[in-house]
């Protein structure tokens, strides 16, 4: 198959879809790549590092869109994205489609089979190819919480670790996931306060052997996550369901009882956030002040560190990647893992989490044979 590596146009976004590593993956397996120009720029791989990998390299998104069997990209289609998109072709990305009727209303139009990194699975039940851009952005929450805490950014001017004699800042993690541990182990390894809050006890008992009385553990309760957070420095905001709108855990009422200058990093924000005041925001712009408060909500974080996260997100999606360039439909049809990152095809919305939150008709997947 003909697998098309547009350039991102999200708002600083440096990743990439394929790597030159990758790509060499692909055209040892006999399939043709190829690469919008400047496409690795923002991990420093140019264009003749592409060549060299096997890759053909083109002008514009228009020959990728109009040529590509499979198109393969890192955050979801902007609108002159899935305009280009068509029926009998195959996008592989991250959709985030629960709190983006906009986007999904043109995936459906576009008549694309669209799969979405964040609801691949694995035979654990867990999401292999969320789970690296879910580590980047755990670590990355603490720096972003460090870097807001600062007095001229609008923070308390709190130190994260402390200094010996003055107490370290508090970090509260809500989500005891892949974030929420990640984010710990950061907040942790520089001497803050930490306590991490999940509704599962077998989690919580793995945290706690994990931190060994280095973060305190508390089931999630209405309750808990007030006495936590208004005593909080800092709240992370790590809470996960997979295709659906993230739950929202604190509410506009609670932000006048936490501490002034407090900061909340919501890293659930691509799926609609899980504070009441979230909205999205950029690295160019990737804070503000509501009620006092200071929000970080970016929503492509691990968009910041790009060599980082286009590695350790191809380590992952490469072996479905090339099923999905050898086999098409089929490797959607025989593999329960590919079928459940199946979220539009032809015209439906395929995921039921996905459909529930956007309340539109969720469709079982009727997947043909393959041409």
């Amino acid at each position: 198959m003909l697998v098309g590596v547009p350039k991102e146009i999200k708002t600083h976004e440096y990743r990439v879809g394929l790597t030159p590593a990758a790509v060499r993956e692909y055209v040892a397996a006999g399939h043709r790549v190829v690469v919008e120009t400047n496409a690795g720029a923002g991990i420093g791989a140019p264009d003749d590092v592409y060549r060299k990998a096997g890759a053909a390299i083109v002008d514009t998104a228009e020959e990728i869109f109009a040529g590509a069997d499979v198109v393969v990209k890192v955050k979801e289609p902007q609108p002159s994205e899935w305009r280009r998109l068509r029926e009998g072709q195959i996008l592989f990305t991250y959709l985030h489609l629960a709190p983006d009727p906009n986007q999904t209303k043109g995936l459906i139009g576009s008549g694309v089979t669209a799969i979405a990194y964040e609801t691949v699975t694995d035979s654990q039940g867990a999401l292999p190819l969320l789970a690296p851009m879910s580590e980047v952005a755990g670590r990355l929450s603490i720096e972003a919480a460090g870097s807001a805490l600062k007095r001229y950014a609008g923070g308390c001017g709190l130190l994260m670790g402390g200094v010996p004699g003055v107490r370290p800042a508090k970090i509260v993690v809500i989500g005891g996931g892949v974030v929420g541990t990640h984010a710990a182990r950061m907040a942790v390894g520089l001497g803050a306060e930490v306590a991490i809050l999940d509704r599962s006890i077998p989690r919580l008992r793995e945290l706690d052997e994990l931190f060994q009385g280095r973060a305190i553990t508390r089931f999630s309760t209405i309750d808990s996550i007030e006495e936590e957070v208004f005593s909080a420095d800092v709240v992370i905001g790590a809470v996960l369901v997979p295709g659906a709108t993230a739950p929202k855990l604190i509410t506009r009422q609670m932000l006048a009882a936490m501490k002034p200058g407090a900061v909340l990093v919501d890293v659930a924000i691509d799926q609609g956030g899980c504070f009441e005041t979230s909205r999205a925001t950029t690295h160019a712009e990737p804070t503000y002040d509501c009620e006092g408060i200071i929000h970080y909500c970016v929503a492509n974080m691990p968009g910041a560190v790009p060599l980082t996260s286009s590695q350790a997100l191809n380590n992952a999606t490469l072996p479905f990647g090339l099923a999905l360039a050898t086999n098409g439909l089929a490797a959607v049809r025989e593999n329960p893992h590919l079928r459940a990152g199946l979220n539009v095809h032809r015209g439906r919305v395929t995921n039921r989490a996905v459909a529930e939150s956007l309340g539109i008709e969720f469709s079982p997947a009727v997947l043909e044979e393959a041409a």
